[in-house]
């Protein structure tokens, strides 16, 4: 979160530009590097497929003024209300969609947009999710353990903890969380699950915690925090998402127009990196192969050799930035 606006414009030159509408507010990533990756023009047409509180699009539009058009989605609603109030000032020029970014595709035809001149996504949960007690993501508050981008439907985290059998549970912390005692964690929460449901953040962090041995416990980093974080990714299919919408995401770019993505994880950044790859080298699978991942012909141009992360200034005001990872590619 932002305290000193003054502060923040000294130090990052970039906030001149918007900083009356972050005062008070959250501080998105790497805008600064976005905006230069996406060369905003007056009259393009961009997408903000993780719009949240919308900081990112409030600044494509002010550098594409003035007729710019932003189309932000957030599978959120939340999110969706909150950013409309934030960005009331530029209401003619950004069209919002609640649904999840892998609908891209259909989203677009949906309002009669073809191409469009350059994407966003900024992944993961957004600080104003962390913060917000009932939500159920930190194990900062006691919370239903929800844990749902999009409330309205899905399964919570609460029907995995409790419903899910022990070889998948294992395997989700294992997975998604990379987590070395997935094993003893998954057994914990079987058999405390036996003795009464765990329904609360609170419940499930004393499990895990009680669970890892306390010389492995790390100072800086909270026990529960792989379990939680797998838990999510889970709960809200993300990987599976994001490689459905970036394949969609790049046929939609015209030429010359360009895709970012700013991960906070390996699998998400690994995930890009990767289809990036694929898009750029163009099809290497065997011809019997009648379909293939990477649909033939060279796509993209990667303009990031190595992800771009953010400045040792970025960081000592927003800390919640440090891990994440920008990477861009250009389409052919």
């Amino acid at each position: 979160m932002m305290t000193n606006l003054k502060s923040l414009q000294k130090k990052w030159p970039i906030w001149d530009d918007y900083g009356d509408y972050m005062e008070g507010g959250h501080v998105s990533v790497l805008v600064k590097e976005v905006l230069n990756f996406l060369k905003c023009e007056s009259s393009k047409v961009y997408v903000d497929c993780t719009i949240g509180d919308g900081g990112h699009s409030y600044a494509i539009l002010k550098k594409s003024t003035p007729n710019g058009l932003v189309i932000g989605i957030d599978q959120d609603m939340e999110a969706i209300e909150y950013a409309k109030k934030r960005l009331s000032c530029l209401k003619e020029r950004i069209v919002f969609i609640h649904d999840n970014f892998c609908n891209i595709k259909k989203i677009l035809k949906r309002i009669n947009i073809l191409k469009v001149d350059g994407i966003l996504f900024d992944l993961g949960v957004s600080s104003r999710q962390l913060d917000s007690t009932e939500r159920g993501f930190s194990f900062s508050h006691d919370a239903p353990l929800d844990m749902r981008m999009d409330r309205s439907k899905g399964i919570s985290a609460a029907d995995l903890v409790n419903e899910l059998p022990f070889e998948d549970l294992y395997i989700i912390f294992k997975r998604y969380g990379e987590e070395k005692w997935s094993y003893r964690i998954a057994k914990a929460i079987v058999r405390e699950r036996e003795v009464h449901p765990i329904r609360s953040t609170s419940q499930l962090a004393d499990i895990v915690t009680s669970t890892i041995p306390i010389s492995y416990r790390s100072r800086r980093i909270h026990p529960a925090t792989k379990t939680f974080q797998a838990l999510r990714i889970a709960v809200n299919k993300e990987l599976t998402a994001l490689e459905e919408a970036l394949r969609d995401a790049i046929d939609l770019l015209n030429q010359g127009s360009r895709i970012c993505v700013i991960s906070f994880h390996s699998l998400e950044d690994r995930i890009v990196k990767d289809m990036f790859r694929v898009m750029e080298r163009g099809c290497s699978c065997p011809s019997e192969i009648p379909i293939c991942m990477c649909r033939g012909e060279r796509k993209v141009r990667v303009l990031t050799k190595g992800p771009v992360i953010p400045s040792k200034e970025e960081i000592s005001i927003n800390p919640r930035s440090r891990s994440a990872k920008l990477r861009v590619a250009e389409r052919l």
